[in-house]
């Protein structure tokens, strides 16, 4: 994953730290629980996504139908109004009929330092969508719309992109992340609400449908080293390896090429677990000389041309969940406990993470943010990753050290090769899941909050 975004907002935290840690030391000096009371658990991550069809009703519609079924959703009823477009991107300004769905407000289980949204739509060619959110802080400050997405499947109505330079209320966006300004001061984000504004071309019949909604909120805190946790659970789940690197120089316009491509290959390589392979008239416009031409279209697919680049972590899911009957979110996980839940259940896991070369044995590499999908765990435990960053499709399924791989993922602040203080991903992950999971498949996401 290209790092602009994440090199900016680790700055923005940095001098957080610092005041973290007095905070912590603090904390340590306070009187001990009563004897014989257990600490109270305190989840730092909350998920809500709005999917049935009585939910969809729960929201605030205007020009939106509710479509009943099997998988409910929303779409365009009687347009709201028509309104102009200039995309900055390809420089054209033009008209749309619009719909917006609001949803209730949303108080978190825990108040939130961040938010990242995800949605699951279909957006046929001549429709697109938008995906806004706002919130109240705990000192009472009401934030303003913040875009999280202008989305488009495809790419021929509108540039697919995110919008930079948003800020207010103590809160500000960096490119798919929601983030308090200044955590450290205790402000956080206790309610939200969720907006859906569905575009199509005037006079069109045609509509984007929309199945899921929603975000994870999430307060971790900042930490150098997580606990270890304990191995539960051997498996190996049988998923297609695709290298990145396969594809070097292709495709250019793309966030430089197969490089940058960590996300999109995750992407694909968990879809494909799915059996929700690409369609050969999706691939037609490939190059038939390039070989393994779906990771090149899921680049085409994901790419943020605001980010300039295909690691926006809602555009992936939203891809993901484009494919067939598909389910997408992106949410974080406490512990590598929680991914062997997974695992067992069949469910394989895309994570984000950076480290040093040192930090992750055997990786050959560091990084300062890859996608990698994990697939199993050996039975000492060690994680088993399908990592794109190999060479080849067949040296991409590596082994690595449960600790490391663990400590990685999971932490929110690390030191950089010059010393300084960057952040980590505090958990960051993927997961897709067809519509009818199977019960034990249910049981496992409905644990961890995704419905």
């Amino acid at each position: 994953m290209p790092v602009s975004r994440r090199s900016v907002l680790s700055t923005a935290l940095t001098a957080a730290a610092a005041a973290g840690a007095l905070a912590a030391s603090s904390a340590s000096a306070a009187p001990a629980r009563p004897p014989g009371r257990p600490p109270r658990r305190r989840d730092p991550v909350d998920n809500r996504f709005w999917s049935g069809f009585a939910e969809w009703h729960t929201g605030t519609r205007d020009g939106v139908r509710v479509i009943p079924g099997l998988r409910p959703g929303i779409a365009i009823g009687r347009p709201a109004g028509v309104t102009p477009y200039s995309d900055p991107h390809t420089g054209r300004t033009e008209s749309w009929e619009y719909a917006t769905w609001t949803s209730p407000a949303h108080r978190p289980r825990v108040p939130a330092t961040e938010l990242i949204a995800s949605w699951n739509a279909h957006t046929p060619a001549g429709t697109w969508l938008r995906a806004e959110v706002s919130g109240v802080c705990s000192d009472g400050t009401a934030t303003p719309w913040f875009v999280l997405g202008n989305w488009a499947s495809g790419d021929g109505d509108i540039a697919r992109a995110s919008v930079d330079g948003q800020s207010g209320g103590g809160v500000s966006v960096w490119t798919d992340t929601l983030s308090v300004d200044d955590p450290a001061s205790g402000r956080r984000l206790v309610s939200y609400r969720i907006r859906l504004t569905l575009h199509r071309r005037p006079g069109s019949r045609l509509t984007p449908v929309v199945h899921r909604a929603g975000a994870m909120a999430s307060d971790i805190p900042d930490r150098f080293t997580v606990p270890a946790s304990e191995p539960r659970t051997a498996r190996e789940l049988a998923v297609p390896r695709y290298s990145q690197n396969v594809h070097i120089g292709r495709y250019p316009e793309y966030d430089s090429g197969g490089e940058a491509w960590c996300s999109p290959t995750s992407s694909e390589m968990i879809l494909e677990y799915w059996g929700r392979r690409a369609d050969p008239a999706e691939l037609a416009w490939v190059d038939p000389a390039f070989d393994d031409p779906q990771i090149c279209n899921a680049a085409r697919s994901t790419y943020d041309h605001q980010y300039r680049g295909c690691g926006n972590w809602a555009f992936n899911a939203a891809y993901a969940a484009s494919r067939h009957r598909m389910n997408a979110v992106v949410t974080r996980l406490s512990s590598l406990t929680d991914a062997e839940r997974l695992v067992s259940a069949g469910i394989p896991v895309i994570t984000s993470q950076s480290f040093l070369a040192a930090e992750l044995t055997g990786a050959g590499y560091g990084t300062a943010g890859h996608l990698m999908t994990v697939i199993g765990f050996t039975p000492e435990g060690d994680v088993i990753a399908n990592d794109p960053a190999a060479a080849g499709n067949a040296a991409v399924r590596r082994v690595y050290r449960r600790r490391e791989f663990e400590e990685i993922w999971l932490r929110t602040k690390r030191y950089r090769a010059d010393g300084k203080v960057s952040s980590g991903t505090g958990g960051v992950c993927y997961l897709y899941w067809p519509e009818r999971p199977a019960p034990a498949q249910r049981r496992v996401l409905a644990a961890l909050g995704v419905r």
